[in-house]
Parts: C-alpha cells; structure tokens; sequence
C-alpha cells in the first residue's frame, strides 16, 4: 500500500531515506489520563503505519509527568486500545523511565544560566506573560546566578517547597512573538504519588520539556505531531538545542482529526464520565476506542476510515457517516439473523401440528459458512411497523385482506385485527399459504413485499439498545457540549431474537432489514442477551463526494 499513499509525511520520509537517513523510528506518546478516543485512531495508525511501510519501529510512549491525572488503569486502557487496532510496539516506555535524565539535563540549563527558579505564582506568570502584541515583563528572578538557581532547584527536588512555591523556567525572550518562547515553566513541583515512582519524586517536568528529550534519546527519525503543536516547535528544537544531547529529531506537524456530533478531548470526556451522563469510559455511544469496540465497531473499520480521511495539513471536519460507512462496508460480511425490536403477535389460524423447521444460511453471498434452523409454529412476532391498517402509498408489507411473504418461509394472509379495549393492536389472525414455502413455492401468489420473523415458541427475550448520536449538535464545543448532548441517545426495547444468533458464539450479527448488532461486551449472557446497534442499514454518503 505504501506506493498508493503520497500524502506530505511520507513524501518527507523517502526523502529523507534517500539522503541517508538510517531507519525510521516513530512514537505515540499519550498521556495516561483517561482513554484513546477516534481522534487518536489518526495519530496511532499514521505512527505505526509509517513505521511498518518503511520497516522501522514505533515507540509506545506514555508521558506521565503529572501524577495528579494519571493512573494505571489509563495505561492497561491505552495498551488495549492500541493493541486491538493491530500494532505491536517497541517497549512500552514512560517518560518517569527518563526522569533521572530530565533532571539532569535540567541541571544543565541552569548551569549554562538557560533556566532559572521563578518565585511568582502560576497567576503571576500567566499575567506577566504578555499578548500577541504586547511584550512580556521579566520575572524579578530572572537575575539569580547560576549557582543560586542550582541551589534553588535541589532544594525544590528535596522537597522543601510547597506546591506552587516556585517553578523552574527557561530563559529565553520574554519579547518573542512566540508566546511559548516567553520563558515558559520547565519544572513545577507536585506533592503527589506517583502511578509508578511513588514518592521518589516531588518535582514533574512539563510536556514541553519532557517529550523532545524522550524524542531524542529514543532516537524517533520523525516527530509526528498535531498541528496545535507547531507553535510549540520553536521551544522543541530550543530545549535539544541547548542540553548535551547527540541527536535532534525533526517535528512535522498534521492536522488533527474533526468528527461532527463528538468531541475529541479527553478531559471533556472525562467531564461525561464523572458527570454522570454516560455509563463509563466504555459508554457505546462515546467515540473512545472502548466505547466504539463496545458498540461493535472492529478494528479494521477505524483503519479504514482513518486511511481514507488521509494526512494533510488543513483542519476540517469528517462527516459522521463516513464513519458509518467504513462501519457497514467492514461488517457486510456479518452473519445475517432475525429479531424483531417492536413485537406484534402473528397467529396462524390454519396452521396445525406442533410446528417445523426451515434452514436459512448465515449469509445469503456466502453460503459456504452453512446455516442455520429456524422454527416455525402457530404463533409468530412481526414488527409493528410491518402493518398498517390504513396503509400509505406503495406501502409493500401487511395490511388487512393483504399477503406479504415471510423471509425463508411462508406466505401470509391478514384476515382480522385483534384490538384491546383502548383500541391498540393487540393480535392479527392470519392464513398461511401451505404450498407457498420459499424454495418450493407452487402458489402463483406474488407478495409485494417480505418482512422479517420469529417464532414466538422458541424466541429468545433480548435487551436491544438501539444507540443514537450521543450529541444534537454536528460542532459541540468545550462552552456548549453539555447543552448540546442529545437526551435521547439510548433507546432501550424489548425484542424477540431467533435462537441461533443468541446461542451462536459470533458477536456480529446483520438483524435483517434493521442494522448491525453486537453482543454487549460487558452486559451480555446466554440467559441475559443484550445486543447494542452498531450501526443502522440506511446509507446516504456517497465514499466518492467524502473527503
């Protein structure tokens, strides 16, 4: 595939291997603060699928620097996420795998007077900072002699500061049009255990810092990073700039993936979890990787959608039925099944005897994957929606003295409507024609339409949770996601489904005439089914018009 993608980061690669670049080394190095959203999808399959098409390795890197948002409950979560996608790493390493030589280089800057302790607060900072037009004011510590900022910073590594007491910032130009070259924190101290160092450590260093060093020690060929970050490169190459380190990687910046009706932040998804306005990280209707997996997407549907939204270096917003469409396109070849969500029951007033069986395949194109058995008996369930008393025009299923065909069974004739004292359709009472079963039917009888079945003897009760846009809005936004979620993006019904999908050991199923499902990965049992949409049948978006 690698001679079909052109796109800016693989044209930079060859040619920098045909000017003698020894090898490629990527990395992806989220931070263990919460789960890998679709937005990270982009980032892992651009960093390991460049590394895989030019033989080289990918680092998973995880940066924990702040030990006030970062778990080991994140880091198994991030491992699985990326492992279910299909890639294999080198490591993993962590940033806290470098401390030792983050402090060092630290020291470094401050002896060659690149770094001082600032004693203002972080408000203080922020205020001195200045704006785009306006030039910031130096810190009254920017002054201080090496050898005093050298005693400051042991002392702040000792432990004898509180938190927010003072920092360590690189000295640089407080007049840079650059705001992130205006003598940004380099080390804040955090009294705080850490998930792998415990307490061996009070002082962090910041991402800025940390993430460029770990580039270069790790020997990354290219820094691939999201476009937010190309204001940040400046300082990148400054810091390797000006610590003893041998080798300078180049950072190349793409553009970050945009999805309508979602948001792309682990912080405001950690704001859905926490607010309670979704079930949990793995929430089926929450674009993170678990949530999607829960929902019944597989790994080489996001592979897909991520190859064809590509690498460029403009920000847009994908559609959300492109998604959709690598989710249907990738699960065609699911094994096809009856349920039926809405039930309305059927009785044969002209069938006799204790019923039968009927074959029908798992998938009508593949009919070397066998099949299975349906039962058929006096009493059936149909979809509600599948009669109408007054029907509409070019209605194509039941109505009353109207036949439709049963799929891979028999024709049937409504001939009365049974209602309840509040005037609801309760039962229809129907004739089925006996020399009408499909692969032998010798009636004559043209149904128009056909509609999907189950035997109310031998179905099984199902949970189906039919699962919506969790927002109403194509752009929420940090200011207004909350008011923009969509009340209504869980549905919970009651169905009837045919035996065999529930006793199968497939997960996937094609409901016929309804959409794809999944067995739910958590709540799901034999005795206890429960199967979440993954994605309806309906399919608008033309993959030619995408982008």
């Amino acid at each position: 595939m690698a001679e079909d993608l052109t796109d800016f980061i693989r044209q930079r690669i060859r040619s920098d291997l045909a000017d003698g670049l020894d090898g490629v080394v990527t990395r992806f190095p989220p931070e263990p603060n919460g789960y890998l959203h679709i937005g990270h999808a982009k980032s892992i399959c651009l960093n390991f699928g460049v590394a895989e098409e030019f033989g080289g390795k990918t680092y998973l890197r995880f940066d924990d620097t702040n030990p006030l948002k970062e778990s080991d409950e994140f880091v198994d979560a991030i491992v699985r996420d990326v492992e279910w996608l299909g890639f294999r790493w080198e490591g993993p390493t962590f940033a806290s795998d470098y401390f030792d030589e983050l402090y060092r280089f630290a020291e470094q800057l401050i002896e060659r007077d690149k770094a001082y302790v600032c004693d203002l607060s972080a408000e203080r900072i922020r205020a001195t900072r200045g704006t785009l037009t306006e030039p910031g004011t130096e810190s009254p510590w920017r002054g201080r002699s090496a050898a005093e900022n050298l005693h400051l910073f042991r002392r702040m590594k000792a432990g004898e500061f509180a938190d927010g007491a003072c920092v360590l910032r690189a000295k640089i130009d407080m007049a840079s049009p650059n705001l992130n070259m205006r003598d940004p924190v380099l080390y804040r101290i955090r009294h705080a255990t850490h998930h792998r160092t415990g307490d061996a450590w009070c002082i962090y260093p910041m991402y800025d810092f940390t993430h460029c060093i770990c580039d270069a020690l790790e020997g990354i060929s290219h820094s691939l990073c999201t476009l937010e970050f190309e204001d940040h490169r400046p300082l990148y190459d400054w810091v390797l700039d000006n610590i003893a380190v041998n080798y300078h990687p180049p950072q190349i910046e793409f553009s970050r993936l945009g999805l309508e009706y979602t948001v792309m932040s682990k912080r405001l998804f950690a704001t859905l979890v926490d607010g309670g306005h979704v079930g949990g990280w793995d929430d089926p209707r929450m674009s993170t990787l678990a949530g999607l997996r829960r929902r019944g997407v597989r790994p080489a549907a996001v592979r897909e959608f991520c190859r064809r939204i590509g690498v460029t270096k403009s920000e847009n917003r994908v559609e959300l039925e492109m998604l959709d469409f690598c989710l249907r396109k990738d699960l065609q070849t699911a094994p096809r099944a009856m349920a039926v969500l809405d039930p309305l029951r059927v009785v044969l007033v002209n069938y006799e005897g204790g019923g039968e069986v009927l074959a029908a395949p798992w998938h009508p194109q593949h009919l070397e994957r066998g099949g299975r058995e349906l039962t058929f008996s006096s009493t059936l369930y149909i979809e509600r929606e599948d009669f109408k008393e007054t029907p509409p025009r070019k209605y194509r299923r039941l109505t009353p003295n109207g036949m439709v065909r049963l799929r891979y069974g028999y024709i049937i004739v409504c001939e009365e409507v049974v209602k309840n004292a509040n005037g609801d359709i309760e039962e229809l009472r129907c004739r089925y024609v006996p020399e009408s079963k499909s692969g032998s039917d010798s009636s004559n009888l043209k149904p128009k339409g056909v509609i999907h079945w189950v035997d109310a003897a031998t179905a099984v009760a199902a949970e189906v949770r039919l699962l919506e846009r969790l927002f109403d809005s194509a752009n929420p936004t940090p200011a207004t996601f909350r008011s923009a979620l969509n009340t209504n993006s869980l549905r919970t019904v009651q169905a009837q489904v045919e035996p065999a999908a529930v006793a199968s050991a497939e997960p996937h199923f094609q409901f016929e005439r309804t959409g794809y499902f999944v067995k739910d990965e958590r709540d799901h049992s034999a005795a206890q089914p429960v199967f979440n949409r993954t994605v309806s049948l309906r399919d608008s978006y033309n993959p030619k018009a995408g982008p």
